[in-house]
């Protein structure tokens, strides 16, 4: 990995300081919100007890046992309804429709009250209307309405249309109730029935029942309550409302239920403001708060239950005689709400609760905008520190560079140079150039003796070898035994091979001097290589040889001796290394700006251990033969190549070994 992705990592560690503002906001904002709701809960205690003087009002001194099931809701309606069989005008929530199976599918309906009159609307879906006819209710379709009085007496509204339209209703099936309307709506797949009924006709139950005709004589009932009895009628309390109005407070919402949950009152509202906040909020800003603030329940369920009985977990703990706050919040809109629910005591017997929520504008605005400079803040000094580490990256990664390039062309022409960059700089990376200088200041050092090496002994052996020849030399002409004979032959020969080591020292390290002050020409590189080749067959009658070109222009810069004597290097190699009646094949190739130059022979493959170390000075892989190799032949023709700007590679082929040359043209 780079040092500008380490230390860009490093910058990272930077998100440590919004974490930490993160968690101080949350650990703020929940302090606050808890405050919030001590405070709700301290105002819902004494509305509580305000309320605890309206017991009747609760229906606590009732006896909820003799009810059956099936309790019905009349919701309280903000404007009177217009009778003509559609609910369009009615002033509840759409959700408010409650359903009952039916014969022919999903039977809905609803209650309202305005005033002192019951509203109802009923929508019955029926494959085969049947009017009633000649007065018969019996066999004709029909909705009723069933309640039981204060003297237990049983009070049935049917009503039973003749035709769409206004309809009458008939009390316990003899003659019609003229304080009671109605209207009958045709509607596809069955019908609507919408009408009021004066509350003061009705006992403290209600149910409705559909009696749907088959055929004559048959009707198949579907009610909404199980039992022999209807459930109880729930109405919203006027006292109750008057109430609570004279606790409504901006952003604050107050419910009363009775013991079963039952909404009794309801005053005041909390959307209007918190809607304008979250409105003004941004979209990150929203994602914001979903990510560090806790996430509480969904908003909606905050709003009144439009079934009329609240069920939320809160107030249902409420009922059961604990007082329960919770949390609401909307990721979508940012909308917050705080809810508390006390029960409501006459003397030991809970008679309801009361349920307050107010809306956390204050709270999320403080929160947002302290996240706010949060976020700005920690992204301007996130980005500085960044910047600023990818800045220092790059100038350390830029010194290293330097260095590296440096330590590379400290080598080249393979001698050391001890001049590197940053040699002054008092830092680390200094200190490390210093070590480099120093070690190839000891490197050149020593490679200048290797190479000054072979002059030194060809220079200073060269004299004790004269003085060795000559005196063999004499000693031919003094009598000597034929065992002294052999003895002067094997020192003359020993003489010869160490002259032949001393020229080819000599020969190598002239052809470095050769290289860095020849003076190059113009020449035709194919018309070289035809001369030298055709010159190799008189000299190794043993091998043949053969020459392509598939080029046009061979032309190129260099000295054509050196070119010759490195071939000649090339060749003798491949003579050596190849059996009577090989062939030694070269090629010349090239494009626009090199040529190149392949040697091959068969004969044994090059051991993959001496890859690398095959063109230096003094390596030689030949195992024995009659004359003696130092290893230089491959070492002269490198230095050629690279004095003309190319390099040399050797690599094996299916039957030997191929030497490829590639120069530069100039």
């Amino acid at each position: 990995m780079t040092l500008k992705r380490q230390l860009l990592l490093v910058s990272l560690l930077t998100l440590v300081l919004p974490w930490a503002g993160v968690q101080f906001i949350r650990e703020t904002e929940t302090a606050l919100r808890e405050g919030q709701q001590q405070m709700l809960a301290g105002t819902a205690q004494a509305i509580a007890d305000s309320l605890a003087q309206f017991p009747a009002e609760f229906l606590a001194t009732r006896s909820t046992a003799s009810f059956g099931a099936g309790q019905l809701y009349a919701h309280p309606l903000q404007r009177e309804p217009l009778l003509d069989g559609y609910p369009d005008d009615w002033s509840t929530d759409p959700g408010s429709l409650r359903s009952m199976r039916g014969v022919d599918g999903e039977i809905r309906y609803v209650f309202g009250t305005w005033r002192q009159q019951l509203w109802f609307f009923v929508e019955v879906p029926d494959q085969s209307m049947v009017y009633a006819s000649n007065g018969n209710l019996r066999d004709a379709d029909s909705v009723s309405l069933i309640s039981i009085g204060e003297d237990n007496e049983v009070i049935e509204l049917r009503f039973a249309p003749e035709a769409p339209g206004r309809i009458v209703a008939h009390r316990n099936g003899n003659g019609s109730e003229p304080r009671v309307a109605a209207h009958w709506q045709d509607a596809p797949g069955g019908y609507r029935i919408e009408g009021r009924v004066p509350l003061q006709l009705l006992g403290p139950t209600l149910g409705l029942v559909v009696n749907n005709a088959r055929t004559i004589g048959s009707a198949i009932r579907s009610a909404s309550f199980s039992g022999p009895q209807p459930g109880r009628l729930v109405t919203a309390s006027s006292l109750l409302q008057s109430v609570l109005r004279g606790y409504v407070q901006p952003g604050l919402r107050l419910i009363v239920t009775d013991r079963d949950g039952w909404r009794l009152a309801n005053a005041g509202n909390i959307s209007g403001s918190s809607r304008r906040g979250s409105a003004q909020r941004s979209g990150w800003l929203r994602l914001a708060y979903d990510a560090i603030l806790e996430p509480g329940a969904e908003a909606e369920l905050a709003e009144p239950d439009p079934s009329g009985r609240e069920q939320q977990r809160y107030i249902e703990a409420a009922l059961n005689g604990s007082a329960e706050n919770s949390w609401f919040r909307s990721p979508q809109t940012g909308r917050a709400v705080v809810a508390v629910a006390q029960p409501v005591w006459s003397g030991n017997v809970q008679t309801g609760v009361v349920v307050l929520q107010q809306g956390t504008d204050a709270i999320l605005s403080l929160t947002s905008d302290a996240l706010t400079r949060l976020m700005t803040f920690t992204l301007i000094a996130t980005l500085v520190a960044a910047g600023a580490l990818l800045g220092y990256a790059s100038w350390l990664s830029q010194r290293v560079r330097r260095l590296s390039r440096g330590a590379r062309r400290a080598l080249d022409d393979n001698r050391a140079h001890a001049e590197l960059p940053s040699l002054a700089a008092g830092d680390e990376i200094g200190d490390l150039s210093r070590s480099f200088a120093s070690v190839l200041k000891q490197l050149g050092d020593y490679n200048e003796y290797l190479r000054s090496l072979a002059s030194k002994l060809s220079h200073e052996l060269r004299t004790p070898l004269t003085i060795v020849r000559s005196s063999l030399d004499n000693l031919e002409h003094e009598p000597l035994s034929e065992e002294g004979r052999r003895y002067t032959e094997r020192a003359r020969d020993g003489v010869d091979r160490l002259k032949s080591i001393l020229t080819a020292m000599s020969e190598a390290n002239r052809v470095e001097e050769l290289m860095s002050q020849a003076d190059t020409e113009l020449f035709d590189l194919d018309l070289v290589l035809r001369s030298a080749i055709s010159s190799y067959s008189v000299a190794w009658p043993r091998r043949r040889f053969s020459y392509e070109c598939d080029a046009t222009n061979t032309l190129m810069r260099g000295s054509p001796e050196l070119i010759i004597q490195m071939l000649d290097k090339l060749v003798d190699n491949a003579v050596d290394f190849s059996s009577d009646n090989a062939r030694i094949h070269t090629a010349l190739h090239a494009d626009e700006k090199t040529l190149r130059m392949d040697i091959s022979n068969p004969g044994p493959p090059l051991p993959e251990k001496m890859r690398g170390q095959l063109f230096d000075s003094m390596i030689s892989l030949r195992t024995g033969g009659g004359s003696q190799h130092l290893g230089l032949g491959l070492f002269i023709a490198r230095v050629i190549a690279e004095g003309h700007g190319g390099h040399i590679t050797a690599d094996n082929t299916e039957d030997g070994v191929c030497f490829t040359i590639t120069l530069q043209r100039g």
